[in-house]
């Protein structure tokens, strides 16, 4: 399979990138940003929507800072593993990502704003015009939706990226640069409950980095996942467990999330809230991985019924709980 002809920019700077960006823009050209190009690239390949104009930021050396407190979008997933500044839960979630390869060209603004997947968006051009288009993929086609059938007004990939929960847990803040300025928002507000949106970016926006609050070395937690192969696929179903003990047996504060459920992360803020509540240990624990498992919705787009990933949501979240009951 051949990728589209397109026209590549390699700016060497942010305010470079985002002029070759306003350029594009007001030209009425479409174009996508490239990070690390390991998703990207293979759905060029597919012709999966793809773009006239490519503007990668490789050479854009300023989003490349990792620290305690501050982790760029073009940081490596796998120096992100590796480096000493990063959380554990963190490192550990990246470190679930794929193949080794992938990681080192793979970055964490690449996985945040990963694209959702569906067992019939993410195929050859040829494969989908054979079942009538998708879409999600093919729009202006007037394809329906086959994994909800008579509609295409919603389109139901699911997100499955890693990082992001355990981000999401960590209290983290995602900034976004644009031509027309710069802003910020808790990562759990950056996401959009739609397959074909996603997010928040707007045309010609791209992630600068993501922040971390002084507190986030406090967190203890873990994050479990499940996927076909213990390396290499997306999850079907992943939880991310953090908490702050307070030296007593009721942890001093909770936060849950989820991924490849649904077509964004979960935060599930009101059933960490009334576990904490209504502490009981273990009992505790397991009404809210039932809690859990009734929040979220999954649907028949990737491997595993929907039945069975929110069976496993439920062993996850256990699972991600183990070390707070010890």
């Amino acid at each position: 399979m051949r990728t589209p002809p397109f026209e590549l920019y390699t700016p060497k700077n942010l305010e470079e990138a985002l002029a070759t960006a306003g350029e594009l823009a007001d030209a009425g050209q479409d174009f996508d940003w490239i990070a690390g190009g390991t998703d990207l690239l293979p759905n060029y390949k597919w012709h999966i929507n793809a773009k006239p104009h490519v503007i990668s930021l490789a050479k854009v050396s300023e989003l490349t800072e990792l620290n305690p407190n501050h982790i760029g979008a073009m940081v490596r997933l796998h120096d992100l593993v590796k480096s000493e500044h990063t959380h554990p839960v963190l490192a550990k979630a990246a470190d679930s990502i794929a193949s080794v390869l992938i990681r080192r060209s793979g970055t964490v603004g690449g996985n945040i704003c990963l694209d959702t997947r569906c067992y019939w968006f993410n195929q050859t051009e040829q494969w989908r015009e054979s079942i009538d288009w998708c879409y999600k993929c093919d729009c202006g086609t007037g394809a329906d939706c086959r994994v909800i059938p008579n509609q295409n007004t919603l389109c139901v990939a699911t997100y499955q990226a890693d990082l992001a929960p355990v981000l999401m847990c960590l209290g983290a803040t995602i900034h976004l640069a644009s031509p027309d300025g710069k802003r910020s928002m808790p990562l759990s507000e950056f996401f959009q409950l739609d397959g074909m949106t996603r997010n928040v970016l707007q045309p010609g926006e791209l992630v600068t980095h993501l922040s971390l609050p002084d507190d986030s070395g406090e967190w203890q937690g873990d994050y479990q996942k499940l996927r076909q192969r213990e390396s290499w696929d997306f999850p079907e179903a992943g939880v991310a467990v953090l908490w702050k003990q307070n030296g007593g047996a009721k942890p001093a504060a909770l936060r849950v999330a989820t991924t490849g459920l649904e077509s964004i992360p979960g935060f599930h803020t009101e059933e960490a809230e009334s576990a904490l509540a209504d502490w009981n240990g273990k009992e505790s624990v397991n009404a809210m991985a039932e809690a859990i498992r009734k929040a979220v919705k999954p649907v028949q787009n990737t491997w595993y019924a929907p039945s069975y990933r929110r069976k496993m949501v439920k062993v996850l979240t256990r699972r991600a709980c183990a070390g707070m009951l010890r």
